[in-house]
């Protein structure tokens, strides 16, 4: 069972660990990372117990960044007088 529900929002994006981060009892941090979230991953972890918290967040603000791969647009003729 998880230690906690915890909204993304609630959590710290931690530059040096590339991952989003909250407090644990034990002193350390839950870590989640943005590509856990890409994949439906909601389980941050601590790395030094055996909590975990269950990670509350849209998944679909995550695949934005995915997309950034646009197809480039098709050329049209233009007529030129």
């Amino acid at each position: 069972m998880s230690y906690d529900d915890v909204e993304i929002e609630d959590m710290e994006w931690n530059d040096e660990l590339q991952s989003y981060t909250y407090p644990c009892p034990c002193g350390d941090l839950f870590q989640i990372t943005k590509e856990e979230l890409k994949i439906g991953e909601e389980i941050a972890r601590c790395p030094s117990c055996s909590l975990y918290i269950t990670v509350i967040y849209n998944l679909e603000d995550f695949l934005g960044d995915s997309k950034k791969h646009v197809e480039p647009s098709k050329q049209q003729p233009v007529a030129v007088a």
